[in-house]
């Protein structure tokens, strides 16, 4: 069994409804081609959560993940989510072909974006400017497969400070697509996800427990039971 990282923050909770004042949206009726995620603090719990209930049923998407962490940190938690997903891990690297099954995690310096390739998405480097003084930014990630899978898109938006995430889960909703987010009770901070959840763009407010498993149903192609 994986070691855990030695970070503070929840990693289950028992199961709950979702708040009723934040009106959730129709899910895309595509299966999801590709999983981005966004998060901050209280991150690498969260994705640990998710991947390892996801792993098992990834082997048709490429998984895309922006952590706000120091850059020298990104290949510690590779590694780390390498060992607990047994999927391949690795910092996305500039011009790479991204492969459905591996999981790739934007440097701690850089932005991290997709272009259409002949084969499948290209991933570059952007040394722009931060984003929400945020640096590798998830709008940039998130904006960038919106305009590559369009409604194809599956955004994740979990435990984070501040509001990266918002404008790119706006742009995943517009090209037709979904975003799920974190509730506010498993989240160490509810800024990002309840930003995007009071703007009214999440089809789901999951407690995070429930994330991984409701991801994994929607790239197999289960929607029968998922709210209209």
């Amino acid at each position: 069994m994986a070691g855990k990282l030695n970070l503070t923050g929840p990693t289950s909770t028992e199961p709950h409804s979702a708040a009723p004042l934040h009106q959730l949206r129709r899910f895309s009726t595509l299966t999801p081609r590709v999983v981005a995620i966004g998060a901050s603090t209280g991150g690498p719990q969260a994705l640990a959560a998710v991947l390892e209930s996801l792993s098992p049923y990834a082997d048709n998407v490429p998984i895309f993940i922006v952590l706000h962490m120091p850059n020298d940190f990104a290949s510690v938690v590779s590694g780390y989510l390498e060992r607990l997903t047994h999927r391949p891990t690795s910092i996305a690297r500039n011009g790479e072909i991204a492969k459905p099954g591996n999981i790739y995690i934007a440097p701690g310096n850089v932005h991290l974006r997709l272009a259409r390739g002949p084969v499948g998405a290209i991933m570059s480097y952007f040394d722009g400017p931060p984003e929400n003084f945020c640096k590798p930014a998830v709008d940039v990630l998130f904006r960038s497969a919106a305009k590559v899978y369009g409604p194809a898109t599956l955004g994740l938006v979990l435990s984070g400070m501040g509001n990266d995430g918002l404008e790119g889960s706006r742009e995943i909703v517009d090209s037709g697509g979904s975003v799920i987010v974190q509730d506010a009770e498993t989240s160490v901070v509810w800024g990002m996800p309840g930003a995007v959840a009071t703007a009214g763009l999440a089809s789901a407010i999951l407690p995070l427990d429930q994330i991984g498993l409701l991801t994994a149903n929607l790239i197999r192609g289960f929607k029968s039971r998922l709210r209209a």
